[in-house]
């Protein structure tokens, strides 16, 4: 009753207009749903590819897991400059200013296809050394995939960091619908190329990782397209003709980079605790493999509405209602507890069928059972 009566005094319900608020409950539906669906079929992007080469062998599978711990630091990275982008184009968008709104979005686009590219390079030139670095010294069979599936995803990067902050920019004038419709499509590419690739031209883990390199392309090109039409707040044209304005990029670096430390912490943990198991064979790479993909479906309901959350926040305190941000935020925290607790229950009822359909291998599938309890 006291913890009641402190969350909702945290704002003063007599400075918000209750008959003009910014974001209805069905405004926030709108916004939300969209964003938990394509943040799970983002996951599932790397579950299908997990699931299908599964059936390659547990080495196929192991290969993927300990590529994937490395690409999703990577991915932290995008995603938080992605998450500077959203907050500063939310506020732009609340006052009003829609051309300091796009002003910011192009130099954002210009910042983050810069770091893409370089990481990129990076990864290409020193995937070995990276993949010993991190792993040590595993089966030669499950580095050699690795090599090949690291080596496609670090060219897919730039097409990954585009779609994320272009649909950063679509979330920020409160259109999640549209991103959340390319995702269905990238996945249904992802899986099709998935078949085609590593079943019917039998290219193992090279053939996942290359159709997931193709449907994120299709996936980043297809939102900047759409970008260069005025339909939304945010118009991005002439891509090649933005010049750098160190100011707001750093400005948006000052928001994304604490948030990349702190996700990538997390990251860092999760890395190491693969680069231990990889030490333990190829049974216990692949249950562990299967378990990360478990818990990350987890927490995508839960991430989904942090992601919506920097929308509302960022347009009502642009519009100078304070009051009412503190309202949603405490609205939308709650709402991220609830989600979080329904996937989790989901989660546990549909682990075992989802093991038995990707055929891993019995004693596999035993271990990640038990590390998911």
């Amino acid at each position: 009753m006291g913890l009641h009566y402190c969350i909702n005094h945290l704002y003063d319900k007599n400075k918000i207009d209750w008959n003009h608020l910014m974001f209805s409950n069905l405004d926030l539906r709108k916004l939300l749903v969209p964003l938990i669906i394509e943040n799970l079929l983002t996951s599932f992007m790397g579950m299908a590819d997990s699931m299908m080469v599964t059936r390659v062998g547990s080495a196929a599978i192991s290969a993927v897991s300990l590529t994937d711990s490395i690409n999703n630091l990577v991915i932290q990275l995008f995603s938080a400059m992605a998450t500077g982008g959203t907050i500063i184009c939310s506020q732009y968008i609340g006052s009003s200013d829609l051309k300091r709104s796009n002003d910011a979005a192009r130099q954002i686009v210009l910042a983050v296809t810069s770091i893409a590219l370089f990481v990129a390079v990076v990864a290409e030139l020193f995937h070995l050394s990276i993949l010993h670095l991190v792993f040590g010294k595993v089966d030669d069979d499950v580095m050699q995939a690795a090599a090949i599936y690291f080596r496609y995803t670090a060219a897919s990067f730039p097409f990954l960091a585009l779609y994320q902050v272009g649909a950063a920019f679509f979330r920020a004038g409160g259109n999640s619908r549209f991103p959340m419709k390319i995702s269905v499509l990238s996945n249904l590419l992802n899986i099709a190329g998935n078949a085609f690739f590593i079943f019917a031209l039998g290219m193992g883990v090279g053939g996942a990782a290359l159709s997931t390199l193709i449907s994120r392309a299709f996936s980043a090109i297809v939102l900047f397209i759409f970008l260069r039409l005025p339909r939304q707040p945010i118009v991005i044209q002439h891509i090649l003709g933005i010049r750098p304005d160190f100011a707001m990029i750093g400005r948006v670096l000052s928001i994304g980079i604490p948030s990349g430390i702190e996700n990538s912490m997390f990251q860092f943990g999760k890395l190491a605790i693969q680069s231990s198991v990889s030490t333990l064979g190829t049974t216990a790479i692949a249950a562990q493999a299967m378990t990360i993909i478990f818990e990350n479906v987890n927490g995508i309901a839960g991430i989904a509405v942090g992601m919506g959350l920097m929308t509302v926040i960022g347009q009502t305190l642009g519009a100078g209602r304070k009051e009412e941000a503190k309202y949603y935020m405490i609205k939308l925290i709650r709402c991220g507890y609830l989600v979080i607790l329904v996937s989790c229950l989901l989660t546990c009822l549909v682990s075992r069928p989802v093991m038995f359909l990707a055929g891993m291998e019995p004693a596999a599938a035993a271990l990640c059972w038990k590390m998911l309890l």
